[in-house]
């Protein structure tokens, strides 16, 4: 066809120029076509994907193909536990053979792809299980690879990121260890049509030496396949990746055990004031209850609302008991004193001068002064009324007991206050360091098990 309109062309000019021009013209029609805009390029006429139809799987109506799993651990990143999850980036590796994929090879060479021929043939339908959010990388291209060898032996390999569900127990925490998993099945086809299995056993899963976190230690890999069953579809190969984890505690005996140890250590100085130095004990016992309260809201506020009592739960309120209990044990103290003082001044109430006779008849105390003697004996002038004799009894009396009898029972009620005062206080001093040592051994014997 071409050659036919360069022959018009030609017969249109007769002259020279128009016939180099009509030359010039036939060299451009007669080039080839560009084989970039062809339906198939070579890749795929050498796989003839056009002879085959890849929406079904190798092997349809037949037995199950097997489908090699392996997986490479690139980072474990974060671990929430307030959602409950972790995030963790990996390199997925499929292995199966699918024969409509051959192809001639005398040296046997496999060949590789990137992702555009993966849309057109047949992959399985992995996904993950209980996952929250994924994505394939795509920088600079899609992280996504397929490798074909002559016989029909297929590696389809993608670098993925994964935020999957991870089910904590944290009864314990911070002294806890958890395990968490990550489920790879496929979606559409059951056992029946694909059997998922791990390629290696144990040894695929691999991970990288340099794999940690700031939290926790990472104690083991393994993997196990076990069966999933759905009661509208059927049953399903599924694949873990089990991983324990084992949480770093030095963080929060910093920021959480040090201090509530130190608040409570520090409201037993009160048992060392004077019980008079108000102003000393009771803003003392006020800082410490609500610093505990402080540190119980900051470690509440990073975690989950769970409806079960964590360790660490167990630590801070037994401590803020502590806390509190030194703050009512001063109460108590300054209210038994304040009896105590009562009773002692009631006791020095004056005695009543009632069914005295006659001032004649009272005896002189011993404690006296000659001039006292001389001055008394003058009291029995006119000028000296009833209410001034009976003042002069009174003294007279208050006098005498002081002498004989009341000193002994003021220093011994004295005595007896600074005893009973002081008890409670010399008391605390040993039961509240060794009962809040006590809790801290059964305490840490339990949760370090």
């Amino acid at each position: 066809m071409h050659a036919d309109v360069s022959f018009l062309l030609c017969a249109c000019f007769l002259s020279t120029g128009a016939l180099q021009t009509c030359s010039q013209t036939s060299t451009l029609l007669m080039r080839s076509p560009d084989v970039t805009k062809a339906p198939f390029t070579k890749s795929e006429q050498l796989l003839k994907l056009d002879d085959h139809d890849f929406t079904m799987r190798p092997g349809f109506g037949g037995a199950a193909i097997p489908v090699g799993v392996d997986v490479q651990l690139e980072s474990l990143d974060t671990i929430s536990e307030v959602d409950m999850d972790f995030t963790i980036t990996l390199y997925l590796r499929h292995y199966w053979k699918d024969e409509r994929l051959s192809f001639p090879s005398n040296t046997n060479q496999s060949m590789t792809f990137d992702g555009r021929l993966v849309k057109k043939i047949w992959v399985p339908d992995t996904f993950f299980v209980h996952s929250k959010r994924s994505f394939i990388h795509d920088t600079t291209t899609e992280n996504v690879m397929l490798r074909v060898h002559p016989d029909g032996k297929v590696l389809y390999s993608l670098r993925v990121t994964v935020t999957a569900m991870c089910n904590m127990d944290l009864s314990h925490f911070p002294l806890d260890t958890q395990t968490c998993s990550l489920e790879i099945e496929s979606y559409a086809y059951t056992d029946d049509d694909l059997m998922l299995y791990w390629k290696r056993g144990n040894k695929s899963l691999q991970t990288d030496e340099q794999i940690s976190l700031s939290q926790f230690l990472i104690q083991e890999f393994h993997t196990t396949t076990k069966l999933a069953f759905y009661s509208s579809t059927g049953w399903y190969n599924r694949l873990y990746i089990n991983f324990t984890l084992r949480r770093h505690i030095f963080f929060f005996l910093l920021q959480t055990y040090f201090p509530a140890t130190l608040m409570v250590m520090l409201s037993w100085v009160s048992f060392w004031i004077d019980r008079r130095a108000v102003p000393a004990r009771v803003p003392l016992g006020i800082m410490t209850v609500l610093t505990m309260s402080t540190i119980i809201t900051g470690v509440n506020a990073s975690m989950p609302r769970v409806s079960y009592i964590k360790a660490v739960d167990i630590y801070l309120w037994v401590s803020f008991v502590f806390v509190f209990l030194s703050v009512i044990e001063y109460a108590a103290v300054n209210y038994l004193s304040t009896l105590q003082e009562r009773k002692i001044q009631s006791s020095r109430q004056l005695p009543c001068s009632c069914g005295m006779t006659h001032p004649g008849q009272m005896m002189m105390s011993s404690s006296y002064s000659d001039m006292d003697m001389m001055t008394t004996g003058n009291y029995g002038m006119s000028e000296l009324n009833g209410d001034k004799q009976e003042q002069f009894l009174v003294h007279l009396v208050l006098d005498n007991e002081k002498g004989t009898q009341r000193p002994a029972v003021t220093s011994q009620n004295r005595n007896s206050s600074l005893i009973d005062t002081h008890a409670i206080d010399t008391y605390s001093r040993v039961i509240f360091p060794g009962a809040y040592s006590l809790f801290n051994i059964i305490y840490w014997s339990i949760y370090l098990q």
